[in-house]
Order: structure tokens, then sequence, then C-alpha cells
């Protein structure tokens, strides 16, 4: 199964393609002239929301197409030229949100400006949040340079490192055939039962790096340079501060989330040692025994079989959900398989103005994978849930944009506990676990990695092996002796795309806040039951309307309080007592 992006144009030589991109340019220079020269006045202020809204509706649509159609082929010519045509626009768009929020600054009165009008009532986050920025502004001489030269610089390095990824091929021998696949399908065979297979697609992918591992390091020192030098011309204290800006969040709340995460260590390299044990050795985990399944899943799935079980278990929750994953099937927002030129991994990209989101995923046939379907479709729910609300109050932060996914994805492991025997119960306890030391062990070390790689890039470059040194140092801070430490990943650093976006650094710790948020968030839905889903729905629809801390309260919790983290994290401790106990039974 492949999406339909036709939802959005015929082609990039559609004349509706081509005639938005002219109209986002026109309109782009029209924004950066308007909010230099608006009045601060409610009919100024309406008319910059106007020009705004149908800015950002183009660039969705436009730069969506574009990177969608390269996220399914990497080597597809008329997006790469479409993507290297929209680039300049998509600078200028910024300028147009520079001069805004610079403009904003100076308004003394915007609090009873918004009061006078519906119109800005509706955006009142939008503004204040345009107001508060004008602090991180680039000197307006600098930007238009600046911008242009990161098209050349990390947009660039970023474009590089995901044809490295998509375009890499892998040598594997399997049962004694010698074969060549792309990369993300050798890391998938990373959820094989099969050991031999496990272990044969770990060496030949840490094999494969080395080939391309002096581009990745160019990609990578070219990023998070660009990065401290953006942070310089921003006036903030740090790149991380930077980060927590753009995710609408505070650095209490990240101190306590990171306390809470640290403390849970110990816990998880128990998990760790356990699985060793349950596959038949002692000491730490083997690297390529982290997804191995454990137990006994019932069934290898197909993309109907995946329909049919999302549907049915997320209909008695919600009948509107249910009926979005069946259209996201029946009218193809999903890219389901892997193949030569895709990316790997798996996301989802809402498309405001279709009120649809695509999906894409490497669908293997594990549980996993229909999970995975599950957490992506959980960000399509997050979306149709905002598709009453306006444009530019849809764009919500990081950590609130895994609450849905995360949600789902604990919803249908609670809901298959239930009909579970011992072997699948094992199997499913185990599956959790796994899941969740991903997004607490491994963003922990991802943590502490991007923080050096950061630190000592205002010295020198650094190579490919002080990139792999300071990998495998942050596993060992993190997963310690829960990791067998002669089998651990050194390449990570390469493997990760998160590490080379040029818009969010420190893409990692809004994926611990999403998981044990969302945990929380679901402990309100075991003690309400359905009559929570009002309040679920309306917690995900102002996910862009507050800061991360505001639109937590809105359901009663506290997220700079380390005991809610600690709650959270509670969850997995119990699951793995449990999980001790039906193992040595």
């Amino acid at each position: 199964m492949n999406w339909d992006l036709s939802k959005l144009y015929a082609g990039f030589d559609a004349p509706e393609f081509l005639n938005d991109v002219e109209e986002l340019k026109r309109c782009a220079d029209e924004a950066v002239a308007q909010a230099r020269d608006m009045a601060l006045t409610v009919e100024g202020l309406e008319e910059a929301i106007r020009l705004s809204d149908r800015l950002t509706t183009l660039a969705i649509k436009t730069m969506s197409f574009a990177q969608l159609t390269l996220a399914a082929d990497a080597n597809c010519e008329p997006a790469m030229a479409a993507y290297a045509r929209l680039l300049p626009v998509m600078n200028r768009l910024e300028e147009a949100n520079s001069a805004l929020s610079a403009k904003l600054g100076g308004c003394d009165d915007l609090d009873a400006l918004i009061e006078k009008s519906a119109l800005l009532t509706a955006h009142a986050f939008f503004l204040k949040q345009l107001k508060r920025h004008a602090e991180h502004v680039i000197d307006p001489a600098l930007e238009p340079v600046v911008l242009q030269m990161q098209m050349t610089g990390g947009s660039a390095w970023e474009q590089l490192r995901d044809q490295l990824d998509a375009n890499h091929m892998v040598d594997i021998e399997i049962d004694g055939e010698k074969k060549q696949l792309p990369l993300s399908a050798v890391r998938g065979m990373a959820n094989s039962p099969d050991a031999d297979v496990r272990k044969a697609a770990y060496e030949a992918e840490i094999a494969a790096y080395p080939k391309m591992e002096i581009p990745m390091a160019a990609c990578l020192n070219g990023i998070k340079g660009e990065a401290r030098t953006l942070c310089e011309l921003k006036h903030y204290d740090s790149v991380l501060d930077m980060a927590l800006d753009t995710a609408n969040m505070d650095r209490a709340t990240l101190d306590a989330l990171l306390q809470a995460m640290e403390e849970s260590l110990p816990m998880f390299r128990r998990y760790l040692r356990l699985k060793a044990k349950l596959l038949g050795y002692e000491g730490g985990l083997k690297w390529y025994d982290l997804f191995a399944p454990v137990g006994q899943m019932h069934g290898d799935y197909t993309p109907e079989d995946a329909r049919a079980l999302l549907v049915k278990e997320f209909g008695a929750f919600s009948p509107r959900m249910a009926n979005m994953m069946q259209r996201a099937f029946d009218e193809r927002w999903i890219d389901m398989y892997p193949r030569e030129g895709k990316s790997g991994g798996a996301f989802c990209s809402g498309m405001h103005p279709l009120g649809i989101s695509y999906v894409l995923t490497n669908f293997e046939g594990s549980y996993g994978s229909v999970s995975t379907l599950a957490h992506e479709l959980g960000h399509a729910y997050h979306n149709e849930c905002m598709r009453d609300v306006p444009v530019l109050m849809a764009d919500y932060p990081m950590p609130l944009a895994e609450t849905a996914s995360i949600f789902n994805e604990t919803f249908l492991a609670q809901s298959m506990l239930k009909q579970a025997d011992r072997d699948m119960r094992i199997a499913m306890l185990e599956q959790q676990l796994s899941d969740a030391a991903q997004v607490i062990v491994d963003i922990m070390s991802r943590f502490l990695f991007e923080k050096e790689v950061v630190d000592r890039r205002a010295e020198t470059t650094l190579s490919p092996k002080e990139l792999c040194r300071i990998m495998l140092d942050a596993q060992e801070k993190t997963y310690g002796d829960g990791l067998d430490p002669e089998c651990r990943h050194p390449y990570m650093w390469a493997c990760k795309s998160h590490y080379y976006s040029t818009g969010v650094h420190f893409y990692n710790f809004p994926y611990a806040f999403g998981q044990l948020f969302a945990v929380g968030v679901y402990a309100l839905y075991e003690q309400k039951g359905n009559a929570f889903l009002p309040d679920y729905e309306k917690l995900l629809r102002m996910a862009g309307s507050g800061t991360v801390r505001e639109v937590a309260a809105s359901v009663g919790i506290d997220v700079a309080d380390v005991d809610f983290w600690r709650s959270s994290l509670k969850v997995f401790e119990e699951k793995l007592e449990e999980l001790e106990k039906l193992a040595n039974a």
C-alpha cells in the first residue's frame, strides 16, 4: 500500500501546484512588507492574521508535497527540484514572522487590542508568542543573508543525510544467501524471532556505516555548528534553551523530567538483564536483542489484519477515531512497506488544509508494526481533533505531539493484555517495557550525546571516531550493565535522523515527555472511563493554544513536579515486577 499524494497535487508540473507556489511567493513578499509597515491597530493585526493564515496553508500544502514525495522516494528529481525552489520561499516566510514578531515586541497594549476582536481572540496565543519572541529575532539587516546561507548550509546537510540513509544498501548473508538490502529493511530485522537473523543484521549494519561515516559526520558537524551560530544570533544562552523555547517548555519541567528518568535507570537495567536471561544468557543484553520478541505473540499481521484490529479496539474508546482509521486505509493516507529509496522509521504528517494526515511506516507484520500504526494514527487523531482549530493555532510543540500517539500505544497494549494467555502476556509486557526503555533509556543516551556534541562543536569539528566514542560513552552512562559492553551500537549517531533536524535541536527529550505524560493521561482515562473522552479531545485540541505547563494543567497535571513523572515511571516498574513473576514461574 502506497499513499495517495494526489489529494495535494496531481504532480509537480500540475497547474494547481505551480499556481500555489507562485501565490506563496507573492504572499510571502506581501507579508514581509505588511508586517514592517503595519499599524498596531485591530484592523492591522486582523489583516496580518488573515495573510499569515493564507501563507501557512499554502506553505503546508506545497512543502509537504515535496517532502512527502522525497520521504517515499529520495531519488525523485522533480521533488528535489521543487524542494530546492521552495526553500527560499520558506526563508521569506521566516522573515515575515520575524518582522511581525519585532513589530509586536513594541506593542504595549496587545492584550487590549486582542479583546476587541473575535479573530484576534481566537489567535491570542499565537500573537502573544510572537510578541514574546521579539527578543530572539535576528537583526533584520542580517536575517536574509543568514537564511540564504542556511539553504546551502544546514538544510543542504539535512537533505544529504536523508539521501545517504535512504539510498544506503547493506550487504548481508541470510541462510547462506547473499543479498543487498536497503538499510531500513536490515534495521527492521532487529524484530526477527530468529536470533541468527538479528545478529547477522546487526553485524551487517555496523559494517555498513563506515562506508558513509565521513559524509554523515560532515552533515552532523555542519548542522550543529550552524545551531550554535543561530543561537548567538537569536540571543539564546544555549542551543538547549533555544530548543526549550521552540517546545514551549521551561527548564524546571525538563529538570523534573530528567531527574525522574535518571532515577529509573537501575530499574530499566534490571529489565534488560531479565530479557537477556529470557533469551538464554546471563549478563547484559546484546544490542541486536533489544527488540527480540519474547514470549509468544499470536499471528503474523497483514495490513488488513492490522486495520480490523485497530478499528475494533479503538472503536470501543472513540467511534470518531475508528472512523478516521477506516478512512486512513480506504483513502490511502498510509505508505506501508519498506523499499529502496524510502525513508526508514515511521512518521505522521498532518495536512490541516485537507483535514487528513499522511502516515509513513515500514510495516513488517509483527505486533510491533501494528503498535507503530496505532502510534502514528494517534498523531492523525490528534490532527483530527484540531480540524476546527485555526491553522495558525494547530502547530503544537513536540512534547505534546506525542500525547495521542503514546496514548494509543498504551490503550492497544492494555486491551490486548486483557485477552492474553500466559505466553502472550509475557510478550506484551516485554514489548511495553522495551518501548519504554527506548523512550527513557535510549532517549537519555541521545540527550547526553547531543549535549556533548553541541558543547564540543564550539571548539572543533568531530571525527566519526570521536562521534562513536561519545555515543558509546552515552550508552554506558544510561544502559550501563543492562547492555553487553562488547555489543553496543557506536553508530546510533548516524542511524537516527533526529540529530540532523535543522528546525528542532534536542529532538529527543520530547519523546520521553510524551511517553510519560501520555501514561499519566491514560491513568486519568482509567479512573474516569469513557467519560474522559471529551476532556481528552479538549486537551488535544488546545495543544497549540498554550505552553506545555498550561495545557497539562487543563487536566490537572503539574509537569514541573518530579512526583508526576515518578508516578508514570512506577507503572513500568509494576509491569517489570509482573514480568519477573511470570518468567520465574
